[in-house]
């Protein structure tokens, strides 16, 4: 099982997009995997087109650009490993860049939990399926004879 683990994370290492990510100055090896496995995910997962890594000297991380559909505007993904916290001056750096933007948060398992970012508070769109009945119709009443 150990020789299973070890070429099953050293294909990653050899990868040419792994090897790029290395290249873009960031020293911080955790965040180029976390950024490799969310690239994998963009374009392997969910098709995106057009992704790119690029370096954040600010943050000292790698960014992903890509776009979620051929034609959109370029989205901006700052993957960040779960057991690290982020700040405000963090988040405001990428939402400064004038794209929309997501935080991907990158677990140790590879779970990948995907957060949209913007500059104020948005109202979140409805849940799917649930029409307001008034409250009126929602009680039931009794007759007591």
């Amino acid at each position: 099982m150990d020789e299973e683990n070890r070429a099953s994370s050293n294909w990653i290492t050899q990868h040419p997009v792994y090897q790029d990510m290395l290249n873009l100055g960031v020293d911080d090896r955790a965040q180029v995997y976390g950024a490799f496995l969310v690239f994998l995910d963009l374009t392997e997962v969910r098709r995106w087109t057009g992704v790119a890594a690029v370096p954040c000297p600010e943050l000292r991380a790698v960014l992903l650009e890509g776009r979620e559909k051929e034609g959109e505007e370029v989205q901006v993904v700052y993957p960040l490993p779960a057991h690290r916290s982020v700040r405000h001056r963090e988040l405001r750096c990428i939402v400064g860049r004038g794209n929309p933007a997501l935080l991907c948060a990158v677990a140790s398992d590879s779970t990948l939990v995907y957060q949209r970012l913007s500059d104020g508070l948005v109202t979140p769109d409805p849940p799917v399926d649930i029409t307001d009945l008034g409250r009126r119709q929602h009680r039931k009443r009794r007759l007591r004879t």
